[in-house]
């Protein structure tokens, strides 16, 4: 009875996951955002995400003993610290990807 319920949650996960997956990748990222995603962003999104940062990094400096002995430091320091600080400073205004907006190339003819 018990493998039976098991073996039907294990194939409801697996279903959602697949489905959910494939949701994320069919929609098209924004990357011109309007003036409200702007202003949004600049207001509450930038401040928490700092925040986020900074108390990432009193947990990475709380928890590095532990991870330098299990040996995971550099991948702490990444998640807490580097990806926070990274969608904080290394992104356009109201833009939903982390990273730097590409410049857009204009060819004359």
């Amino acid at each position: 009875m018990t493998r039976k319920i098991s073996r039907t949650l294990v194939a409801t996960l697996a279903a959602c996951l697949m489905a959910f997956s494939s949701l994320g990748h069919a929609q098209a990222v924004d990357e011109t955002p309007s003036a409200l995603a702007m202003t949004g962003d600049a207001i509450f999104v930038r401040p928490a995400l700092l925040a986020t940062t900074i108390v990432g990094g009193a947990v990475y400096l709380v928890s590095l003993p532990f991870s330098l002995l299990g040996g995971n430091a550099d991948e702490a320091g990444e998640v807490l610290v580097m990806g926070p600080a990274k969608a904080t400073f290394v992104r356009c205004l109201g833009c939903t990807r982390t990273g730097k907006k590409p410049e857009t190339v204009h060819t004359s003819n």
